[in-house]
């Protein structure tokens, strides 16, 4: 489990005990206010709660939504476009306008402890607009579990998820063309 500075305090009083504990093993610093009671935490889980406004977005939300098996080798945090850049090798940060930046984000219980993911139709939007950032095998695949989860999908929410965009027609297209997937705003009439 994972605990703050502030938990520390709470158990350990003082500042040294907490450091005592942290050279005997007791317990392991991860991150500034970042403490845990095991070894070998899981990296989404340490930075999740160093920077908890952020929400997994792209390879690494596609990899805890189960929709790959491919493991990032980065870890993809959507952060509001206003808030400060993240100076970590680790991490690709990906800004999203403050108005639509909480749309589609929910919550995912990962090793007991909580993460904020996008869902699953907000990410078909992200991969469809990403798809020219993303090896083209990749975009395939996915696009493949999708085309076999399809009937799962809310489309009213992949509907609402588009028309957050400028370009809107251009994503409704190409879910039109790859998956066949026909939104109201969309069809002709």
């Amino acid at each position: 489990m994972l605990y703050s500075y502030q938990d520390m305090l709470k158990k350990y009083g003082t500042k040294y005990y907490i450091q005592k504990a942290v050279d005997e093993n007791e317990i392991y610093k991860y991150e500034k206010n970042v403490y845990a009671d095991v070894a070998g935490v899981n990296p989404v889980l340490i930075y999740q709660r160093k920077y908890p406004y952020a929400i997994l977005t792209l390879n690494t939300a596609f990899y805890y939504q189960k929709l790959t098996k491919v493991v990032s080798d980065k870890i993809y945090f959507a952060t509001p476009s206003r808030y400060r850049t993240i100076h970590n090798k680790e991490i690709r940060q990906v800004f999203v306008p403050n108005a639509i930046f909480k749309q589609g984000m929910e919550i995912l219980d990962i090793e007991g402890e909580k993460i904020q993911c996008y869902n699953k139709e907000r990410l078909l939007v992200e991969l469809i607009r990403k798809r020219n950032q993303l090896p083209f095998d990749y975009y395939k695949q996915l696009l493949n579990k999708y085309s076999s989860i399809l009937k799962t999908l809310d489309y009213k929410k992949i509907e609402e998820y588009t028309l957050l965009y400028k370009n809107k027609a251009r994503i409704q297209k190409e879910l039109r063309d790859t998956l066949g997937l026909f939104l109201k705003k969309d069809e002709k009439k």
